[in-house]
């Protein structure tokens, strides 16, 4: 159901059955458990960050859901399910300088042609410059590469397409890579055996090895801090939040609205400066 009717990517398929094979481990055959059984999950995953919970508790509901829609329970039991309140985490930061110290070391190293270079300086312009998700980024085709207009069509998490704009500079190092990347592939980031694309643990080796070599801590470094990037920069260069969901493929504004936490400061002086009591100074 979750894959025919929801589009759900393998990820997430691959999540929620692990989710529920852990439960029926716990608890016994899922199909006929009861309140009580699954009220006693709260003692078997206390040991969880409140996030994982949530997400198992998460799978289990739709679950059960499936199962009275089916007409294969009468009643859902998951109400008895433990209801953990976990925090959103806020997004971890990288500041322009850092951000700058990895263009300069990728350009340098690409600078000689070097295939492997050239396309981590590629990977790196798509992740800052258009806020791709990792998995996003490696499995594009080559057909996705822009000809005329400056857009990627991108397949993001459901099947959901969107297109997102390419800067000029990334456009260039497309161009770069196209050259110099194993023809045979439809695929643009193909791995090195060839029959699939780079994966997402080694984009993530490649990042963190490029910020040791340009003296950042590797571990503030992975693809998704770099999305993190692209959207708090943007944020504060006064993009708006409605734009800012649609660049990011968030179905849920709720989940751009993270961001809005990063620029107090420039929202607080915004406030200040346009607010029509700001124009009435103060008295005493």
């Amino acid at each position: 159901m979750l894959a025919a009717e929801r589009g759900a990517a393998a990820n997430t398929l691959t999540a929620y059955r692990r989710d529920l094979e852990g439960a029926e481990e716990a608890i016994g055959d899922l199909t006929v458990a009861e309140s009580p059984d699954l009220a006693s999950l709260g003692a078997v995953w206390a040991s969880l960050a409140a996030s994982s919970l949530a997400r198992k508790c998460s799978a289990l509901r739709q679950f059960y859901g499936f199962l009275v829609d089916e007409g294969l329970r009468a009643e859902d039991p998951s109400p008895a399910l433990p209801r953990p309140r976990a925090r959103r985490p806020l997004p971890r930061l990288l500041g322009h300088g850092e951000v700058e110290a990895l263009f300069v070391r990728a350009e340098a190293e690409a600078a000689g042609d070097r295939p492997e270079a050239v396309r981590l300086l590629a990977l790196l312009e798509l992740l800052y410059g258009s806020g791709l998700r990792a998995t996003e980024l490696v499995s594009l085709p080559l057909s996705a590469v822009p000809r005329d207009a400056p857009f990627l069509t991108v397949t993001g998490k459901g099947g959901a397409q969107r297109m997102v704009p390419v800067s000029t500079r990334a456009r260039a190092a497309l161009a770069r890579w196209v050259v110099l990347r194993a023809e045979g592939s439809k695929l643009l980031f193909p791995s090195r055996a060839g029959k699939g694309h780079l994966t997402r643990v080694r984009l993530f080796q490649l990042l963190r090895a490029l910020a040791a070599r340009a003296g950042i801590d590797p571990e503030k470094i992975s693809p998704h801090v770099l999305r993190h990037a692209f959207a708090t920069h943007l944020l504060e260069g006064g993009a708006d939040l409605r734009v800012l969901q649609t660049l990011l493929g968030h179905a849920d504004i709720a989940t751009t609205q993270i961001y809005t936490h990063v620029d107090s400061a420039r929202l607080v002086a915004l406030v200040n400066a346009r607010h029509p009591l700001a124009q009435r100074g103060t008295s005493g």
